[in-house]
């Protein structure tokens, strides 16, 4: 795959579920409907809006259907629900949702400490999750930890390729995600994992990538996946987010360097940029939240009038 190729990208939009489920003071639901809405009227048509989760675990998306409930409506916008589990799955299905996002580790010792079981008991629950999903619910397979684990270091490819023998197998049609959940993978480590997992499963067309910009790999891992051939990509405005369950892992890879950056490249991501920068500059701006990203800090010191709040 070489830069020649100009097919346009999609960016799923995950700050508000991502982004914001790691910040301890709690975010008022009406800002963060207003940040959905305003991230729409960006270009950003799928937007991760929250979780269906404990609301013990994960405090900050205890209003996660509220949200959801204020958003779906919104046009041209497909809000996604992340769930840990089918009984979230069937609850996030109930309230309306058609977007869901299932996540699993791979690493045992990262699912046990995210959703307290094995990854193969999650392959099953994820059965349970797909035979009770209606018709017309789309759904998406978050790998977590595909290239790395904070408690044992890089995963094998094999273990990869394992489960993903298993869950491609329940829903074949799903979009299938694979998660820098660390943000330790390298760029060449990216790129040679798709190249690995298309070539072994040609009857999947839907691949994504979620990166972490924890050592300043996210921008060039989101370059390596669509060499690799991948056209989806998971990115929060202001490069807020990290994961809860993952010492030491910090936020996303800025949605605004990622557009900026395909921008640049000649490749239509269908976001606005110079919508997106004030967006991004309030979101670097909330209380608890740690941003991240160097597009909004560039633009500003060139003179656009995107962070002057």
């Amino acid at each position: 795959m070489t830069p020649s190729n100009r097919d346009r990208v999609t960016i799923v939009e995950v700050g508000p579920r991502d982004g914001f489920q790691g910040i301890a003071p709690f975010i008022p639901t009406a800002t963060k409907i207003d940040f959905v809405r305003r991230l729409a009227s960006a270009g950003l048509e799928r937007i991760e809006i929250g979780s269906f989760v404990s609301a013990t675990a994960i405090p900050q998306l205890r209003d996660t259907a509220e949200v959801f409930e204020a958003c779906r409506a919104i046009a041209g916008m497909i809000p996604q629900i992340l769930v840990p589990n089918a009984r979230y799955g069937v609850a996030a299905i109930e309230a309306g949702a058609r977007s869901l996002v299932f996540v699993v580790s791979v690493s045992e010792a990262h699912n046990r400490n995210n959703v307290r079981r094995h990854p193969l008991e999650s392959a099953d629950d994820y059965a349970r999750l797909i035979a009770a999903c209606p018709q017309g619910v789309d759904v998406r397979l978050d790998l977590a930890t595909a290239f790395d684990c904070p408690f044992t270091g890089r995963v094998a490819e094999a273990e990869v390729l394992d489960l993903l023998e298993r869950l491609i197998a329940i829903r074949p049609d799903a979009e299938i995600c694979l998660c820098d959940t660390t943000g330790r993978a390298a760029p060449d480590h990216v790129e040679s994992l798709f190249a690995t997992v298309r070539d072994r499963f040609p009857g999947v067309d839907r691949w994504a990538f979620h990166a972490h910009d924890t050592y300043g790999l996210g921008l060039a891992d989101v370059y390596a996946a669509w060499r690799g051939g991948v056209r989806v990509f998971d990115a929060a405005f202001a490069g807020l987010g990290g994961c809860p369950f993952a010492p030491g892992a910090t936020g996303n890879v800025a949605t605004e360097d990622v557009v900026s950056m395909f921008r640049q490249m000649g490749i239509e991501t269908g976001v606005d940029l110079d919508v997106l920068l004030p967006i991004a500059c309030d979101g670097a701006l909330i209380p608890g939240g740690t941003p991240g990203g160097r597009v909004r800090a560039a633009r500003s010191g060139l003179g656009s009038p995107t962070c002057g709040r």
